[in-house]
């Protein structure tokens, strides 16, 4: 394989002169330039972009660890990054985690051996042990409420931003309202979580296990919602769903059942996708593209932590 040498020995020139031509230094002169370039023809010689890499110690590769690609929530907040990455030049490397500790473990592990150079992580599915080891090797950004940690976040007060849509159902005269959440695991849940117990206990209602769904995801988890709701005794005349998808299934199965929205089951949706539009559910606009491409620009900038919280704002339409 031929290397820089040989093209300054084949060129008649020194090494340094074609490490300019290949770093497009000006002070070359035009007989040197062509004589690098016509050996460079001739030679078929490609330049060893790890090298390159080795000897910047940078990459320009942004690591990103996403769940799922396939979901609208992530979706959205993978536009974002990829809009920023575009813009500030750099590439990204996606691992999908399927929420599996061990794929994210190895996301880190690329950090360490400097094939990336940050690695932001959309939603976290390894313990805080992990990120406190591994970020002694690079950049880590979160996409959660990582205030009380010395680590880049940009996030949402998933506390206060639950507990907006619940005083909003409140106000609306509902006291029996029940909840969808997507992992009871993360830490984003956590919070919701919380903000239905302290909700419940100012409100003087018992917290009732039948009336918290968790895993649920897709629009077909929605459809399970209803189906065990129609089966209740008594039955929440509301619903919080963490998702506008699940929550358009659970609409869609309202519309089958023949079960009135919002008169016998009002309904908030989250993060206002375009589904929440067509189906006019009232929901909790979160700006992730905007939280995306925070996410990347936090990456790229090493040298500080940065954290930012986003806002949110509810959006009323018909299901309330």
């Amino acid at each position: 394989m031929t290397n820089i040498r040989d093209i300054a020995k084949m060129a008649g020139v020194s090494v340094t002169t074609v490490s300019r031509v290949l770093n497009h230094h000006p002070y070359v002169s035009e007989a040197k330039r062509a004589a690098v370039l016509e050996a460079i023809k001739k030679s078929h010689y490609h330049r060893n972009i790890n090298a390159v890499h080795l000897s910047k110690g940078k990459t320009n590769l942004i690591g990103v660890a996403v769940p799922f690609l396939n979901h609208p929530y992530f979706g959205q907040l993978m536009e974002g990054i990829a809009d920023e990455a575009i813009t500030q030049n750099h590439q990204l490397v996606l691992f999908q985690t399927n929420y599996e500790p061990q794929r994210e473990l190895e996301a880190l592990k690329m950090l360490k051996y400097k094939q990336i150079d940050a690695l932001i992580i959309c939603s976290r599915a390894g313990s805080w042990e992990w990120i406190e080891e591994y970020q002694q090797y690079g950049t880590i950004v979160l996409c959660e409420d990582a205030r009380k940690k010395p680590i880049s976040c940009t996030f949402i007060h998933h506390y206060q931003c639950f507990q907006a849509a619940l005083d909003f159902l409140h106000q609306k005269g509902h006291r029996k309202i029940g909840i969808s959440i997507g992992r009871t695991s993360g830490t984003n849940s956590h919070q919701r979580l919380r903000a239905y117990r302290d909700f419940l206990k100012n409100i003087n209602e018992p917290y009732r296990k039948d009336y918290v769904f968790d895993h649920c995801l897709v629009l077909e988890d929605g459809v399970d919602i209803i189906e065990r709701i129609s089966k209740m005794s008594e039955p929440p005349s509301a619903l919080v769903i963490t998702s506008d998808e699940v929550a358009a299934g659970a609409l869609l199965q309202c519309q089958q059942k023949g079960i009135s929205v919002p008169e016998q089951l009002a309904i908030i949706g989250f993060n206002n996708q375009p589904i929440s539009y067509l189906m006019n559910l009232t929901t909790i606009d979160i700006p992730l593209s905007e939280m995306g491409r925070s996410l990347f620009r936090q990456a790229c900038d090493g040298t500080r932590i940065s954290q930012k919280e986003m806002s949110y704002t509810l959006v009323e339409r018909s299901t309330v």
